[in-house]
């Protein structure tokens, strides 16, 4: 049976009249319990807001989440129902400290790779060691020596003991090889 709209409504109602409830409990008496159901309300939409706005930028996600957090927290007691939304005051607390930390974070890049590209990353690298057991021997030993390893075409030919010109033709074969027995 289908969610009709007044349904809908009524359910996002009566979330933000508990969040309000929320938000008046930690006001009053700084309510741990409330304040975990607002971090779980509002956390993953903050993350995702600033995400939206800046998409691989994972530390400014989580740093502009810890940061609002703290700030509805504190300022619980300054929210008032009359003035505006909750997730309308919720939401400009996210603005203010995602301007307040633009200058933060000029200088500082972010060069872990976030969840879903260290999963894509690990089943690419377990589809390639499983593609290079398909390969001739020989050249799935230059593709580890040069792309496992990290040596040089010189590297691994002195190594191998084989002229640097049938190092590079297998390099090449392979990686034609391998391209396509990865895209199976």
């Amino acid at each position: 049976m289908a969610v009709t709209a007044i349904e809908n409504n009524k359910v996002c109602n009566d979330k933000l009249i508990t969040l309000n409830d929320c938000i008046a409990r930690i006001a009053r008496n700084r309510d741990r319990t409330a304040f975990a159901q607002i971090f779980d309300h509002y956390a993953p939409q903050i993350r995702a807001y600033s995400l939206m706005r800046e998409p691989g930028a994972e530390l400014k996600a989580d740093e502009l989440v810890q940061e609002v957090m703290i700030r509805v927290w504190l300022k619980a007691s300054k929210y008032n129902p009359q003035l505006s939304n909750l997730n309308t005051w919720v939401f400009t607390l996210a603005r203010n400290c995602r301007i307040d930390q633009t200058e933060i974070f000029n200088d500082i890049e972010d060069d872990n790779p976030g969840p879903f590209q260290q999963i894509q990353n690990r089943r690419t690298e377990t589809n390639i060691r499983k593609s290079l057991k398909e390969l001739p021997r020989s050249q799935a030993e230059i593709l580890t020596k040069v792309y496992l390893e990290g040596k040089t075409h010189q590297q691994a030919s002195t190594e191998l003991q084989l002229p640097l010109g049938t190092v590079k033709s297998r390099v090449r074969l392979a990686l034609k090889k391998l391209k396509v027995l990865v895209s199976r």
